[in-house]
């Protein structure tokens, strides 16, 4: 009895199953309360294509094998010893009704009478659990404690790798060796081993040089700046970034930073300039205001619904295309990839379940995506496939993601020294010096 008293009691609110449907194994030997409120919701979402539809039915599968007669009054075991028990808790009226504080008879506060009268039968300690905000507000309130899903979540977003390291020196000696001879032993310029691809920026008072780290050859070798398509890059970073895309050992590449660092159009044009590599290009972005519904209550057809959505990458790929004349082969390469599908821009929810081979796959706002969207978009990739994965972890459009919650800021944080991967964080903006004065002043 005392171990039982010690063991917690979480309650998980629908946000929680939708983001992640195995939420409940993530508690040790706690116990996990489900409000039949959230089931309600739960069976409101299991249609559909999305992430969170194919996580609502997930979850539902789960629960009906494991249930058992009874599940509003009797605990039922998860798995064993190794985990608690669940239970389906109902929304009677308790001591306190939340609608009575906060009016109207919502879900939410359902869930919180859920709650507040499974912790009148206890002496145990009750914890809500949400990715909604204002429901953690809520709860607290009530004296309800409550707190967010930590599970797939960054810990220090502060210090979340940024790709490259600048080292100054009072010399050049380095400097001159890895333009002269093109490499530099890694203990040479740290004493740690070096994380795979990562890159540096090597300075002194009057010179400077860029170099990565190439775990293949255990060497550091220079980075230098080339043009892909047209598009040079004018900063450091925006090199580094070319490099990772076009080194045909990087699989995975993240590429991230605020609107205007010329995350996506770096990516689009290392993509064309390696076109021939591959058989398709494929550019995708989550379609963030939209559900499967609302898409359906526009007019036209899926081309015409979702255009509006892709206008920026349109926007990036016109800006390629039109550095050149419209006589020239490269505009013509563009227009005729795009007539023979070649190249394809399209809607993420038309990725799902499909093997990706020898194509190179562009994920744009991967910001908006969760960690189980990401996990699964990397899985689809076959032989011969590169994906690219570009966003700002600070500009999320989202329900319930955040900047340590987001797909893209946990496969940084999961991934980086990874021989196949390469990444690289994106500060200086370089759309317009109109731009820059904004993003500085207002």
């Amino acid at each position: 009895m005392a171990e039982a008293k010690q063991n917690k009691i979480f309650v998980l609110d629908t946000s929680v199953l939708l983001y992640d449907s195995d939420a409940v194994k993530n508690f040790q030997k706690n116990d996990i309360g489900i409000p039949i409120t959230v089931l309600e919701e739960i069976d409101t979402f299991k249609k559909g294509n999305d992430v969170i539809n194919l996580h609502a039915r997930e979850f539902s599968r789960y629960l009906d094998k494991i249930s058992d007669k009874n599940m509003l009054q009797k605990w039922i075991p998860l798995n064993g010893n190794t985990h608690g028990k669940i239970r389906v808790l109902n929304d009677e009226d308790s001591e306190v009704d939340s609608s009575d504080i906060f009016g109207k008879k919502k879900n939410d506060h359902r869930i919180l009478n859920s709650v507040l009268k499974l912790r009148e039968e206890t002496d145990r300690k009750v914890i809500l659990v949400s990715k909604d905000i204002n429901l953690r507000i809520k709860a607290r309130a009530l004296n309800i404690e409550a707190e967010d899903y930590e599970t797939m979540r960054i810990k220090d977003i502060d210090h979340l790798y940024k790709g490259k390291t600048e080292i100054k020196y009072e010399n050049s000696e380095f400097i001159d060796r890895l333009y002269e001879e093109g490499k530099l032993e890694p203990s040479e310029i740290t004493d740690k081993k070096p994380t795979s691809n990562h890159f540096y920026i090597l300075k002194n008072h009057s010179s400077s040089a860029l170099g990565y780290y190439n775990p293949q050859k255990d060497l550091i070798e220079p980075v230098h700046r080339s043009t892909a398509y047209g598009v040079t890059p004018r900063n450091a970073e925006q090199t580094f970034a070319l490099q990772a895309i076009m080194n045909p050992n990087n699989l995975l590449v993240t590429i991230t930073g605020a609107a205007g660092t010329g995350k996506t159009l770096l990516a689009l044009a290392g993509a064309l300039e390696q076109r021939r590599n591959f058989q398709q290009i494929y550019l995708a972005r989550p379609i963030v205001p939209l559900s499967n519904n609302d898409i359906g209550f526009l007019p036209g057809d899926i081309t015409a619904k979702i255009d509006p959505y892709m206008q920026p990458l349109w926007d990036n790929l016109s800006f390629i295309k039109n550095q050149f004349p419209e006589t020239s082969k490269k505009y013509q390469n563009v227009e005729k990839m795009l007539e023979t599908d070649k190249l394809r821009i399209v809607p993420l929810a038309y990725i799902r379940g499909r093997s990706l081979s020898n194509i190179i796959f562009i994920v744009d706002e991967a910001q908006n995506l969760t960690p189980h969207e990401i996990k699964t978009i990397i899985t689809r990739a076959g032989e011969n496939t590169k994906i690219i994965f570009t966003g700002d972890i600070y500009q999320i459009d989202t329900p319930y993601l955040d900047t340590q919650s987001n797909g893209l800021s946990f496969l940084v944080d999961r991934m980086h020294d990874n021989d196949l991967y390469a990444h690289i964080n994106l500060e200086k903006g370089e759309r317009s010096e109109l731009a820059n004065l904004a993003s500085k002043l207002l």
